[in-house]
């Protein structure tokens, strides 16, 4: 579906970031190796490719973030979660967090919990973004370069079935993801 919209856009540059931000929110990793698919097909072009990823991500991961701080200020949420120390918690989380926000990138599973926790103890919005922003420079990029590779074969060689390869690529991509948390979980 991304592909379709990216096709009919081919000539509006702006709705193309419009649809590739939109489509982070969805399925990141989903959405980079449709985008770098689309780069190989010539209907996107990678810088405009890249930066609108990176723009949907961190603007995604900043939004976990401000959900977070708003369920601070929801009663409910205070009554839910219980932590020994609020401030302690603070304390720490702002200490480490340009690291452990980094981190959380590149293991599955983590960014949800982790990005509204540090919303909602207000770790610091500033640091919390930078790291987000590195690591999706690193990840996003990554990811990106191994589906123009992987996605430029599959198109070359599979003919009429190409498609069926890139949404395989696709499965694969996200199956490990969920194959690391959940080995990540085990070990914890």
């Amino acid at each position: 579906m991304l592909d379709h919209f990216l096709e009919l856009t081919a000539t509006q540059p702006l709705w193309q970031v419009l649809i590739v931000i939109l489509a982070t929110f969805v399925l990141e990793d989903a959405a980079t190796v449709i985008t770098a698919i689309q780069v190989h097909l010539h209907t996107i072009s990678i810088p405009l490719a890249l930066i609108s990823l990176y723009v949907g991500i961190v603007l995604g991961d900043v939004g976990l973030y401000a959900l977070g701080a708003l369920a601070a200020r929801w009663p409910p949420a205070q009554r839910w979660i219980t932590v020994p120390s609020a401030q302690a918690q603070q304390a720490w989380l702002s200490k480490n967090l340009f690291g452990v926000v980094f981190i959380s990138r590149f293991i599955p599973g983590t960014r949800l919990p982790l990005y509204t926790a540090c919303g909602f103890f207000r770790a610091g919005l500033p640091v919390f973004t930078a790291a987000t922003l590195c690591a999706t420079l690193i990840w996003t990029t990554a990811l990106f370069m191994l589906s123009l590779h992987v996605g430029g074969a599959l198109l070359a060689h599979l003919g009429a079935w190409r498609w069926v390869g890139v949404a395989g690529f696709v499965v694969v991509i996200i199956l490990m993801g969920r194959l690391v948390a959940r080995t990540q979980k085990h070990k914890i």
